[in-house]
């Protein structure tokens, strides 16, 4: 089979297996599958966000203490340099 006859079977068998989907999901069992993976994605989307919410809210508090040991630091070394040089 060659390069081209290959890519139109592809082709083909895409838009076979698209129509086929499409005449299910036009049936009742097909409108219920439709209903209830996009409740499920919709749920999965909105877990996936409070998760992210959750985890940026964390990463900023962990931000927020590494900055204050810094400053802390910080603070500590021009403290130990003033009476170093005094």
């Amino acid at each position: 089979m060659t390069t081209k006859q290959k890519f139109l079977t592809g082709i083909l068998l895409g838009a076979v297996a698209g129509a086929g989907i499409a005449l299910f999901l036009q049936t009742e069992k097909g409108k219920e599958l439709y209903a209830s993976l996009k409740k499920k994605l919709s749920e999965m989307a909105d877990d996936a966000g409070d998760t992210l919410a959750s985890k940026w809210h964390d990463f900023d508090n962990e931000m927020s203490e590494l900055i204050n040991k810094g400053k802390k630091f910080v603070g500590e070394l021009e403290q130990k340099a003033k009476e170093a040089t005094s």
